[in-house]
């Protein structure tokens, strides 16, 4: 307990932050060292607006999310606020500097180490048998159903990076990571190998002669994970999204060169060049001004890199999805993913913001089964592939179908919205958290994360060539329709997401 004399002293606001971070992930105090970055204990974009914003509360600072990077320890952090507290003020210079937009030369950070080439030629008859198969990601949302489909699709074994104290540790988050999702059987236990190492470390933290081994057995590379923040900026993200995807490039060229499947991400085509135009498979992407989200940056770099080493001649594809909802079947998702937490908190509000935004979001069932079934065909090698819904519908359609529910909602204009934004004071809404990141204003343009999801501020992704090379698959993407809202809605319900 932080008494009060103490409270607004850096050792006080210390002791507080631990003592928070501990009850959001629910680790016990003393396992929390304040000299390490938070990115390290997992603190997702969510939880570290719960971490701003009742600190704000406390302590009467103005605090700025972009604030976190710029002092990513607790150390740091709670030093800079006991300043900002002694000078009594909600916005010091510093403060505001530090949430500007930094600018990043993406297309100088696209350097693959020169000594990686592909070890000798790939003999593509091989693709659709694969014995072992490597994948990163394991442990998160599309990780967990592309760990499935690999097993229900092929007979290989996956090996799973995962990071853990042992490898007893680290087979059980990937089991309870499958049984979150409803997706586990017990048939999968043999076929699951966790491989402990770290996505951000030199060799993914695997020794020398274990990643040389892990090359010379698998037959393919499945690159899911990344780190989705939306808060960070490049340079916080840049040693996992895109020095981990240089090191998963190394492990696909080792030894034996094997196929690497990366998953990509529909922000590539962020910068406002897009805004309006048709970007298909095939497409480049070499603008790039205007991409204010770290997370997106880091993926056109991590993208460009996997172009470069295709070029070198390792065998690749490129699966770019979406934002990724829900089981099109189950409604099994991520509650705490954007999109439900957007769609919780302006139920909770009684209104949307009446703008011209797409939902354009993909099922997990579709993006899993794409990806894996894609990966297996031979025509597939050197190809994208766009992952964004054939045929989206327009956000008034989730009004209409959460109306027909009996709840009270209704669209307001969207400056109304954000002045109602404001005006929240329940900290179980969850925009209340939300509120500094969607109201923060980013580049030039002073865009808020919202007005990135804009229809005028966003491309027109085709998928096309992607629907025409699942043709002649059973896979299709469910329509989103008043039956897949209604397969939602009863999930988030049942979970106790939604209490309507």
């Amino acid at each position: 307990m932080v008494t009060p004399d103490k409270l607004f002293t850096a050792e006080g606001i210390q002791e507080w932050m631990v003592s928070k971070l501990a009850e959001l992930l629910d680790l016990a105090p003393d396992t929390i060292d304040v000299q390490l970055p938070l990115e390290n204990y997992g603190l997702d974009s969510s939880r570290a607006m719960i971490l701003v914003t009742q600190a704000q509360e406390l302590f009467g600072v103005e605090i700025s999310p972009v604030l976190l990077w710029h002092y990513p320890t607790i150390e740091a952090l709670a030093e800079r606020l006991a300043e900002d507290c002694q000078e009594n003020t909600s916005n010091t210079e510093d403060s505001s500097s530090a949430t500007q937009s930094v600018t990043v030369d993406l297309q100088a950070e696209v350097v693959l180490d020169p000594r990686i080439y592909p070890a000798s030629p790939y003999i593509s008859d091989f693709i659709s048998y694969p014995d072992n198969v490597f994948l990163t990601g394991g442990t998160g949302f599309l990780g967990a159903f592309l760990i499935y489909e690999l097993l229900t699709q092929t007979d290989a074994d996956v090996y799973c990076l995962v990071r853990a104290t042992d490898e007893s540790a680290g087979r059980n988050k990937l089991k309870q990571n499958l049984q979150k999702y409803a997706i586990w059987s017990e048939d999968f236990d043999s076929r699951i190998i966790p491989i402990l190492g770290d996505l951000s470390q030199p060799l993914l933290g695997i020794s020398r002669e274990g990643f040389e081994m892990l090359a010379a057995n698998m037959d393919a590379v499945y690159h899911s994970a990344a780190t989705l923040n939306y808060v960070y900026p490049y340079s916080a993200l840049k040693t996992a999204n895109v020095l981990g995807t240089q090191e998963v490039i190394r492990l696909a060229s080792t030894i034996k060169t094997k196929p690497l499947h990366y998953v990509s991400s529909v922000a590539v085509f962020e910068s406002p060049f897009y805004a309006g135009k048709v970007v298909k498979e095939d497409d480049e992407f070499n603008e790039y001004s205007g991409i204010f989200l770290g997370y997106s940056q880091t993926k056109w770099v991590a993208e460009k890199l996997v172009k470069v080493a295709r070029d070198r001649g390792l065998p690749v594809t490129i699966h770019r999805p979406p934002l990724i909802a829900g089981h099109s079947q189950t409604g099994v998702g991520n509650i705490d993913d954007f999109i439900n937490l957007m769609a919780k908190g302006c139920i909770q509000m009684g209104c949307f913001p009446d703008v011209d935004y797409m939902m354009d979001m993909s099922p997990v069932d579709y993006v899993s089964k794409a990806i894996v079934y894609l990966s297996l065909q031979k025509e597939s090698l050197g190809k994208a592939f766009n992952l964004q819904h054939p045929e989206p519908a327009p956000l008034k359609d989730l009004v209409n179908w959460i109306s027909q529910f009996g709840i009270p909602i209704k669209l307001v204009p969207y400056q109304e919205w954000q002045n109602q934004l404001l005006n929240i004071t329940s900290p179980d809404n969850p925009l209340y958290t939300l509120r500094p990141f969607l109201l923060e204003r980013w580049s030039e343009k002073q865009l808020t994360i919202p007005d990135l999801y804009l229809k005028q501020n966003r491309p027109i992704i085709s998928c096309e060539a992607t629907q025409k090379a699942l043709a002649d698959s059973s896979i299709t993407c469910a329509p989103v329709d008043s039956r897949l809202f209604m397969t939602y809605a009863s999930y988030l319900i049942q979970s106790g997401f939604l209490k309507l």
